[in-house]
């Protein structure tokens, strides 16, 4: 997550784009982008990865999919209420007209999302093998290892075990989900 933030920082300042501060999914900028900043930055951002979003709609998916990516990849903690409440708190919208907007938009529901970030962490934690499958259920805020194990085997036809066997394991990376 710090090196997604360092490299909009990175693209920002070789545009001379004032930033107030840039969180995952979001720039505040000092003042709107004209049409030859927004010229000279979206290539930029696209060199390293990222697009540059100015309508609301992109602007709430993709703080909808900052949001979960950051709780699921990168908290050390499990999420102390349901990504619902989560969500409607940290974006000050109605969890319901986030959905549908996020499903219209997506072409998935935000919980399946969820899910698939989800499994892609499980995968990667067990690729470290350096918890069990009851740490990693339980730091994925799973209500138990079988809930666990159920979902992974239907997201990847696969049982844990099966996966940690693999010679080659698949991932994928997060900005491929």
């Amino acid at each position: 997550m710090p090196r997604c933030i360092e490299a909009v920082k990175d693209a920002l300042n070789e545009s001379n784009v004032g930033f107030e501060k840039v969180e995952l999914g979001e720039a505040q900028l000092k003042r709107r982008l004209d049409k030859t900043q927004q010229a000279n930055l979206a290539p930029l951002l696209a060199k390293k990865g990222f697009e540059l979003l100015e309508d609301k709609t992109s602007a709430i998916i993709s703080n909808i999919k900052g949001l979960i990516i950051e709780q699921i990849h990168y908290s050390h903690e499990p999420l102390k209420m349901n990504f619902s409440t989560y969500l409607s708190e940290k974006i000050g919208k109605d969890y319901s007209t986030m959905s549908k907007l996020f499903s219209s938009v997506e072409s998935i529901t935000i919980e399946k999302f969820i899910t698939k970030q989800k499994i892609e962490r499980v995968k990667e934690l067990i690729i470290y093998d350096q918890l069990s499958l009851s740490q990693i259920s339980y730091q994925m805020n799973y209500s138990s290892v079988a809930h666990l194990s159920a979902q992974f085997k239907k997201e990847t036809g696969l049982t844990p075990t099966e996966f940690k066997k693999q010679k080659q394991p698949q991932r994928r990376s997060i900005d491929n989900i």
